[in-house]
């Protein structure tokens, strides 16, 4: 449940209406619900409560320090995928031991920035980084918290750009490798502490079937670590957990609880969880002002101020977002592709939707924005990314200023060496 709709004909965030955002702090901008974070992240706690357990909020879903900051507060921990996300975690308060560290390519020195702020673990995807890892530590004069991230080999039932588990995919190791590697490091590589076992199969998945197959392969893995000698204490079993963009059903936090309860009874284990969109996801909206309508021969468009550098799921995965007028005008209908000023036939929001007819200064709320969005935007065309704000209440913060033209540039040099001026 979120807390964004309609209170007469105009489109709320909490007690602020969008329409005054929009006028105060103008468009496109980011719009995301204090209180919606909270209860997605409670409900996510609330499922675990009666087991040891950490949710670590996936830090790449939106990675704004007023965000972090909220889970920061209520006790959260961080799963992150980058040094700069460490950074960030950190500047809100969060606690760096209640952190691990995924993620596929990480280099040395964000290896070496992690082990100096005292993260709990790093998930290790493959022997190379087992050894890095191991090499580091002994340097730092530290002993890392390490789980291998095991490739369970399971079809999570989602778009096979955010699928993570099955063995075509980049992400961690296969079970028998997984087996060889806790063995090798156990006997060989002196400087980790295997602490734990990291399994994570993909995004958005919409069934209980894929997480429960995982955890029966992962449970067993578990039993054959324990008669090897090493001590798992923890078992890691990612995110993916989807939310509803359209007509999908997933699971309630609490039946997913269940079911993982269930499926790990006995294990004496820690739970680590790394939800990220199932709690940021539909806490958001984007306002877009629209620019212009056109009507074709064969399609009608309507152009708004936001666009695929702002909102990259439609055009990157075909994702469906609501679209909302946020002022009600009337029954008239139109069906039209909403798109943006971007120089690219891919810049759409929404291909083919029905929407109420509007004319040049309408305001739309595209929804489900939190996940994904402004932590995926880019400047392409030299747009200055939007702000982003977060609503309390009957009050709204500015959590990140809209980029400048200045802002584009930032870091950019002319040496005079390479464009010689007269008398140079």
């Amino acid at each position: 449940m979120h807390f964004f709709g309609y209170k007469g004909k105009k489109f709320y965030a909490e007690g602020v209406s969008v329409e005054r955002i929009a006028k105060e702090a103008g468009t496109p901008v980011f719009i995301y619900s204090h209180r919606t974070l909270a209860r997605h992240f409670k409900a996510f706690e609330s499922a675990f409560k009666k087991v040891p357990h950490l949710v670590c909020y996936s830090v790449k879903a939106n990675s704004n320090t007023a965000v972090l900051k909220t889970f920061a507060s209520m006790g959260g921990g961080f799963d992150i995928v980058s040094a700069g996300e460490l950074f960030r975690v950190i500047r809100a308060g969060g606690d760096p031991s209640k952190t691990v560290f995924s993620g596929v390519g990480k280099r040395d020195e964000e290896i070496e920035y992690a082990l100096k702020t005292g993260i709990l673990m790093l998930n290790s995807e493959s022997p190379q980084e087992l050894r890095a890892i191991d090499r580091i530590a002994g340097r730092l004069k530290k002993k890392a918290g390490v789980a291998i991230r095991v490739n369970p080999d399971v079809d999570p039932l989602t778009h096979p750009y955010i699928s993570t588990g099955l063995k075509e995919n980049k992400f961690g190791v296969e079970t028998e490798e997984a087996v060889r590697e806790y063995v090798y490091a156990k006997e060989g590589l002196e400087n980790l502490d295997l602490i734990g076992v990291d399994c994570h199969i993909g995004s958005q998945i919409t069934e209980l079937s894929p997480f429960t197959d995982a955890l029966k392969k992962t449970r067993a893995l578990i039993g054959v670590l324990r008669k090897e000698g090493i001590a798992v204490r923890y078992l890691n079993m990612g995110g993916g957990l989807g939310i509803t963009y359209r007509e999908e059903n997933p699971p309630h936090p609490s039946a997913y609880g269940e079911e993982v309860l269930r499926q790990t009874r006995g294990l004496d284990v820690t739970l680590i969880f790394e939800p990220g969109r199932n709690i940021v996801g539909n806490a958001g909206v984007l306002a877009t002002r629209v620019i212009y309508t056109k009507k074709g021969s064969r399609k009608n468009f309507i152009i708004t101020d936001a666009a695929m550098n702002d909102l990259p799921r439609p055009s990157l995965y075909g994702s469906y977002h609501a679209i909302k007028p946020v002022v009600v005008s009337g029954p008239a209908d139109v069906v039209a592709d909403v798109v943006g000023p971007i120089c690219e036939s891919g810049d759409f929001l929404a291909k083919g939707r029905e929407l109420p007819a509007v004319k040049p200064g309408d305001l739309l709320a595209i929804m489900s924005a939190g996940a994904y969005c402004f932590s995926m935007s880019s400047n392409y065309n030299s747009r200055p990314r939007p702000a982003e704000v977060m609503v309390k209440g009957s009050e709204f913060f500015v959590i990140r200023k809209r980029e400048t033209m200045e802002d584009l540039v930032r870091g950019e040099v002319l040496p005079r060496r390479l464009f010689p001026g007269k008398g140079d």
